[in-house]
């Protein structure tokens, strides 16, 4: 019998065909796998379904002999918390859920934009405390969204469907900067460096992926680069911004404002970013809907699927 282990609970339908699929173990707690146990995941299952936090790295996964692993199938689209080469090289595929997470993400990308520049947090804040004494004509003034210029870093499936939200929904006029060159369905200028991207822009908005190439990517040349009205949103990952760099431009006042869903040292938030009202902070929740989060525990099982049916994986990375 094939053995499974599902890493966290999961969602709605996930669970059930899950369970179908051979000898399920799911773990109790929703915190990051242990080192040891990630060790005796890949000593004593088949297939290990994880997801963010469950650290597969090269030393955790030459620690084990002869793994009995031999599918990471991983629950969301980034797995920079996976080692993919050193999987390889012990005979264990990976898989990711792609696709499933674009609108969603996107549409956080957007709520966070409008939090930050509006003041949307902090007017909540305002509210729950007891501290409001009504409407006045220059109370809590924003930055106004509409016609203005954003800057997406990382023009991949999440960056596009949030441009396209603020250039048809909000007039906005989009430029981005990417590696990879990109054939859009819709007015976009590219730009050459991210130091061009940030002077140019009103909103800059982080839709890389995590992983060695773009840690701390974006940092104080970036934050320096911006206009002080300007504000920074981040829903991609959190290592890909130097999180001293941008408090310290928060904190300096070199920039008005920043929107964050993930975090570098997740899920520690810095003080500093806790204390200032100019922050708009959100949990992780980029994909955090029923919906999505059920497609994507359905593109795990698909995948688990064809791994034991021998066909080809529908998502490997």
């Amino acid at each position: 019998m094939t053995r499974i282990l599902v890493t966290r609970s999961m969602p709605g339908r996930v669970g059930p065909a899950v369970r179908e699929l051979g000898e399920v173990e799911m773990r109790e707690s929703n915190l990051p796998m242990s080192e040891d146990e990630m060790r005796r995941a890949l000593a004593e299952f088949d297939i290990v379904l994880p997801t963010l936090g469950d650290r597969f790295s090269a030393g955790i996964l030459a620690a084990v002999d002869q793994p009995r692993a031999r599918l990471l199938a991983n629950f969301g689209m980034g797995y920079n918390h996976i080692d993919v080469e050193a999987a390889r090289a012990r005979g264990i595929a990976v898989t990711n859920t792609p696709g499933a997470v674009t609108d969603a993400t996107a549409d956080i990308g957007m709520l966070l934009i409008l939090m930050t520049c509006r003041r949307g947090g902090e007017g909540e804040r305002m509210v729950r405390a007891g501290r409001w004494e009504g409407w006045h004509p220059t109370q809590m003034l924003g930055l106004h969204v509409t016609g203005k210029t954003l800057g997406i870093v990382g023009m991949g499936n999440i960056g596009q469907a949030l441009a396209r939200r603020c250039h048809f929904g909000f007039g906005m006029d989009v430029v981005y900067y990417t590696r990879t060159p990109k054939a859009l369905d819709f007015p976009a200028t590219p730009v050459d460096s991210l130091t061009a991207l940030g002077a140019a822009c009103d909103i800059v908005v982080s839709c890389v992926p995590g992983g060695a190439e773009t840690r701390h990517m974006m940092g104080a040349d970036l934050f320096a680069a911006m206009k002080p009205h300007a504000h920074f949103v981040n829903i991609s990952r959190g290592d890909v911004v130097d999180e001293a760099a941008l408090i310290a431009a928060l904190s300096e006042g070199r920039i008005a404002g920043a929107g964050l869903d993930v975090y570098e040292f997740e899920p520690q938030v810095p003080q500093a970013l806790l204390a200032m009202e100019n922050v708009a902070l959100l949990p992780h929740l980029g994909t955090a809907t029923l919906e999505v989060r059920e497609s994507m525990g359905m593109m795990a099982v698909e995948n688990i699927r064809a791994f034991l049916a021998g066909a080809p994986l529908p998502n490997p990375v």
